[in-house]
């Protein structure tokens, strides 16, 4: 994206999103030109400050209401990052992804960088509407709700026990006797899924499994566990992942149109790695859905190594982000 006073924010990607078209291992650039007014907007990175909270512009709009991120996927505590910036913005909201690379993962704030957040804050007096769809199913869902259970006992990102018993025994009972039988495909397709607190709406986060000990009947997960943290099991459902695109894009389109008519100006979209064909089919196949439903208008975007909404860090969904 590049604001009307020449500024530039942005990331590298393995595939990047331009109209309803990706690109996926290939040589390929994906630009937008935003005509941003002047002084409703301001670029930041390590070497950049964002506006500081209570910082009004010209037009006295807050100087701080959303940002625009880009994140290094080696950075330490990345989640502490995202959740920090959050917190400089009014609105709360932030949207983004992590770089993805096949060598170095670099971002552009005015200038080349690595390591961290940078991106660009907007002031209230650019209208913005963002929505994020999930592309897992949490197991459980046809008895009526998600079978979510307790770390009782955990150590790092390793889970001894759930609900009081062997972690590996209550997993292999939510995925069924089918996956059980063949645990690294069932470590494949199935996910741990942390419940986000206070979510009216079962919203969540998915982390990969990275270890399964059966000897020791010991999971592990791509996060820290401790003990009392709500965790579900959820596998990557491709038709699933299609309805709750068709649900968010729904969602967004109706409050477009209460605000703006129905036609965006531009917008955003960041994908994980684990979406667009091997999700979806074939390739672009996400972008034309979202074509289908919103027509057209410019987006650009990338496929991430972690996807950035509100305030957290996701993985396997998508993030859209739409100027009104």
């Amino acid at each position: 994206m590049r604001p009307v006073s020449g500024e530039w924010v942005g990331s590298v990607g393995v595939g990047v999103l331009a109209g309803a078209t990706e690109y996926m291992d290939e040589p390929a650039v994906a630009v937008m030109l935003a005509d941003l007014p002047a002084g409703e907007f301001r670029v930041f990175s390590g070497m950049a400050r964002a506006p500081a909270a209570g910082e009004r512009t010209a037009s006295g709009a807050e100087a701080a209401h959303f940002a625009i991120v880009h994140g290094d996927p080696g950075a330490q505590d990345m989640p502490g990052l995202i959740e920090d910036m959050s917190g400089k913005v009014a609105s709360g909201f932030l949207v983004g992804g992590l770089s993805s690379s096949r060598g170095a993962s670099c971002q552009v704030a005015n200038a080349v960088l690595r390591g961290g957040l940078s991106g660009v804050v907007l002031s209230s007096a650019i209208p913005v509407v963002t929505r994020l769809t999930q592309g897992c199913t949490p197991l459980g869902l046809d008895a009526g709700a998600p079978a979510r259970h307790v770390v009782t006992e955990g150590e790092r990102n390793i889970i001894v026990s759930l609900d009081g018993r062997p972690a590996l025994e209550v997993f292999l009972e939510d995925i069924g006797e089918v996956l059980a039988r063949d645990l690294r495909r069932a470590a494949r397709f199935v996910h741990a899924g942390i419940p986000v607190p206070g979510s009216d709406t079962g919203d969540y986060t998915v982390r990969n499994l990275v270890g399964i000990d059966p000897r020791n009947r010991l999971i592990a997960i791509g996060a820290p566990v401790e003990k009392g943290m709500p965790v579900m099991f959820c596998k990557r459902d491709a038709q699933s992942a299609r309805e709750d695109l068709e649900r968010m894009l729904e969602s967004i389109a109706q409050e477009t149109g209460r605000r703006n008519g129905g036609r965006p100006r531009g917008g955003l979209y960041y994908s994980c790695l684990g979406r667009g064909a091997h999700m979806f089919g074939a390739r672009s196949a996400e972008l034309e859905i979202i074509r289908a439903r919103l027509g057209e208008f410019p987006l650009v975007g990338f496929f991430c190594n972690g996807e950035v909404s509100h305030d957290r860090l996701y993985g396997y969904t998508g993030v859209l982000a739409l100027f009104l």
